[in-house]
């Protein structure tokens, strides 16, 4: 069943959008909660009419999240959290902890649905969050579970030094074989 959708449905399109739906999810979904219209004749001669209007909106909202993926990008914030033996956490850190603390420290109000994790974290440390900003605009940000910046730098030195010194005695030992 065509429709044409009001607003950004993830997955299938955005306003303005011709998309083939299933007719249960528009008739029992899309149409109570006014995010389609039927495709009719009529429908889709005001959706001309109307492309212009909704080609401003589509560029403010690019704008927008351009400007809150630079305003995020790069950025680290921390998450207090309960951490037992071995850096385990008591619980997790949510999607929701995460908006949560976005809002706090980088006064950024984001929805935590679009806050890429697959799982919650449990383990301290610094942790790589991707945000979807709309549709294709995605921003990394840096979470720090129960420490911060300056700790996560120092073990970073430390596993690269015990690397490197790793590399030198494997290096040593080739030459002594030969």
């Amino acid at each position: 069943m065509k429709v044409i959708l009001l607003g950004e449905l993830r997955g299938k399109g955005g306003e303005g959008d011709v998309v083939d739906v299933a007719q249960g999810f528009a008739e029992n979904y899309l149409y109570p909660n006014r995010m389609a219209l039927p495709a009719t004749k009529g429908n889709l001669k005001q959706l001309e009419e109307r492309r212009h209007n909704i080609a401003k909106r589509e560029e403010k909202r690019l704008a927008d999240a351009a400007a809150l993926k630079e305003t995020l990008e790069g950025k680290s914030i921390k998450v207090e959290a309960r951490i037992g033996e071995e850096g385990q956490l008591f619980g997790s850190v949510t999607a929701a902890n995460i908006a949560d603390a976005i809002k706090d420290q980088l006064d950024v109000e984001i929805d935590r649905k679009r806050i890429g994790r697959s799982q919650a974290i449990k383990m301290a440390g610094r942790h790589e969050v991707e945000i979807n900003l709309y549709r294709d605009i995605n921003a990394t940000v840096a979470v720090l579970v129960g420490v911060d910046e300056e700790q996560v730098a120092a073990e970073e030195t430390e596993v690269a030094e015990a690397e490197e010194t790793a590399e030198a005695t494997e290096e040593a030992a080739k030459a002594t074989e030969e």
